[in-house]
């Protein structure tokens, strides 16, 4: 297997994408294992997104085959697929920084490159931004090509139905490219799904041709010119009974289904395409993970992985306590609190492995529910069940509960609905970078009537939280980590906690940290190493970004001069902000020395999340430092 670029008899002569243009076939079939190897050896050490890149190797190179970047305008769906595409604008180089600090993106980045047309992270949004890109070009004058590339997972989300819509409607020239391999990040699921996934054999429908011909012949006098109509136009009978009727109805013309993984025909069907003066779906069949037996074979696992040995595709060993991560903690003690109230069901948005929801579905399969790539469809759906009494686990990532606000508010919150929002990878989340920390949750949530917003220090606080949810009768969200945590011991019956109630985990006399989630042990940590530089320092665990513990809180403000607010959150509207508009509104900040710490107005790019929390000095030496000038 290669392992440097170095040594590719092509790919490394490959520098811009219409260089792609001038190779003769049985290169192509080399560039394409070329780049299967890069990108294994790659996401093997240093983690990533393998399968949907695997799988879309050749027809990235028909794509670049058949259009010319330098004019036309390709945008990626999500840009999970998109590293191929990386590797053939000119980032080969750079390949080996991906998702590193510093680094290429994981995702395509209009900043990092101009061959990046689109900036991509959350699914769905190609079709629209493509519809846009063509709808400009009409206005301009001009004439290139604009090709949008989705996946059929994400093609279930209500988002690129309204871009077919008025894409259908508007009939400007575009290409959509379905790259259809029955997964999203999970197993697909849906109606949708099942449509897509409907095999027409050419024996079937031979056979359905024949009977009808043969039906149609019998009638008297008008059978026979009947059945050679029908022959005629027998090509109708199988877009019928195919997707294309679909997309058909969307006023698109439908292109299908074809082989993605044939190179060579992908480009003939992409050249004739190019000919229709109207929207077009060519619809692709490809395998995810395609050219590696272990993403083959086990797609979900392999869609973003950590490091892996390439030649045995088992996870690479770390030392350390194995300690289970936050995800792990919550499935297992959603499926604990199920066993005691039938009334829990959990809901997630393609994600049952992502968000630990999986082995609820082996238990309670009758109360789970996959709904998709549809995070808005899963809050009004859960407040549909909370009506009728019943205690919906909306189990999603923070970053992606931004698309369903207006249901959270109008739809939860106003009503007061019972539904509880557990968000996972609340915080930086690493490598993943801009597109997918959840760093904003406090500030987009804390401000809306009826709902209760927390966050644990640790995973047995995070127990008594979901416990919490459930035994609230109102709207909570609980916001926890990505990764493991500190080891504390969950209680096998755990309770709930008072709400709107924090914990002092560290009394002292010369100032206080008042801080919340993951940043409650490293304060402490701090805390206790500041010992040895005279400075006797509180610890506040808030617990409740809303309701705030008030009365604790300005305890704390009567009693020190010197405050560090700390939170992994954006400072604006954030956490700290919530403690001083409670300090401002009791009049209790004249003399304080107040400070905060967390993420500044900014996007966050890329990194290790060890690495961010250090860069934004919200880590133990970071709080250190935060408190030495406070005190100074």
């Amino acid at each position: 297997m290669i392992k440097d670029p170095k040594q590719t008899a092509i790919l490394s002569k490959i520098r811009k994408p219409g260089d792609v243009r001038d190779l003769e076939g049985d290169q192509m079939e080399v560039l394409a294992q070329e780049i299967r190897d890069i990108i294994i050896s790659q996401v093997s050490a240093h983690g990533g997104h393998l399968a949907p890149s695997l799988g879309v190797v050749e027809l990235t190179l028909a794509l670049f085959r058949s259009f010319d970047l330098e004019r036309d305008k390709l945008v990626w769906d999500v840009g999970h697929q998109a590293y191929a595409h990386k590797l053939l604008t000119g980032r080969v180089d750079r390949f080996d920084t991906l998702r590193q600090k510093g680094g290429l993106s994981g995702f395509p980045r209009m900043a990092e490159s101009p061959y990046d047309h689109f900036g991509v992270g959350h699914s769905s949004t190609s079709i629209s931004a493509a519809l846009g890109m063509a709808m400009a070009r009409d206005l301009k004058g001009e004439d290139h090509e604009v090709v949008a590339v989705i996946g059929d997972g994400s093609l279930t989300a209500g988002l690129a139905f309204e871009g077919l819509n008025q894409a259908g409607d508007l009939g400007r020239k575009m290409v959509v490219v379905l790259n259809d391999n029955e997964m999203s990040i999970s197993r697909n699921v849906g109606a949708l799904s099942q449509f897509l996934s409907r095999k027409m054999t050419s024996p079937f429908l031979q056979r359905l041709k024949s009977d009808v011909e043969g039906l149609l012949a019998t009638i008297p006098k008008i059978g026979g010119d009947l059945a050679v109509y029908a022959k005629r136009y027998g090509d109708s009978v199988k877009s019928f009974f195919t997707p294309g009727i679909l997309f058909e109805a969307f006023h698109f013309t439908y292109v299908g289904p074809i082989d993605g993984h044939d190179t060579a025909t992908m480009v003939k069907v992409f050249e004739e395409v190019k000919k229709i003066n109207k929207p077009v779906l060519v619809h692709v069949m490809t395998k995810k993970g395609k050219g590696y037996e272990p993403a083959e074979s086990d797609p979900s696992h392999y869609h973003g992985v950590g490091q892996f040995v390439p030649e045995t595709g088992l996870a690479r060993k770390f030392s350390g306590l194995g300690l289970p991560s936050y995800t792990s903690i919550f499935g297992s003690t959603l499926c604990s609190l199920a066993a005691r109230d039938e009334k829990i069901m959990a809901i997630t948005a393609a994600m049952p492995e992502g968000t630990g929801t999986e082995c609820f579905h082996k238990n309670y399969p009758e109360r789970f529910v996959d709904v998709g790539i549809c995070e808005q469809h899963a809050v009004t759906f859960a407040a549909g069940l909370a009506t009728e009494g019943y205690k919906p686990a909306v189990a999603i990532y923070s970053t992606f509960l931004q698309r369903a606000y207006d249901q959270v508010v109008h739809d939860v919150c106003l009503q007061n609905l019972n539904v509880n929002f557990f968000l996972d990878r609340g915080g930086l989340v690493g490598e993943d970078g801009a597109t997918h920390h959840g760093v904003y949750d406090f500030s987009f949530l804390r401000h809306i009537p009826n709902l209760v917003v927390m966050a644990p220090k640790d995973e047995a606080e995070l127990a008594r939280m979901m416990a919490t949810a459930f035994d609230h009768n109102g709207p909570c969200a609980v916001r926890y980590p990505r990764g493991t945590g500190v080891g504390a011991k969950v209680p096998a019956t755990p309770k709930p906690l008072p709400i709107g109630e924090g914990e002092l985990m560290r009394d002292g006399t010369d100032a206080a940290i008042i801080t919340i989630g993951s940043r409650v042990y490293p304060a402490v940590e701090a805390a206790m190493e500041l010992v040895e530089d005279g400075l006797d320092v509180a610890v506040f665990n808030t617990r409740f970004v809303k309701p705030l513990p008030e009365a604790q809180l300005l305890e704390l403000a009567g009693r020190f001069e010197r405050i560090l607010l700390v939170e992994e959150n954006a400072l604006a509207g954030g956490f700290g902000s919530a403690v001083l508009e409670l300090f401002v509104a009791r009049g209790v900040l004249d003399g304080k020395k107040i400070a905060q710490l967390g993420v500044p107005d900014e996007f966050i790019e890329h990194a290790t999340q060890k690495e961010l929390r250090q860069m934004l000095g919200i880590d133990k030496d970071g709080i250190k430092r935060g408190l030495l000038g406070l005190c100074g």
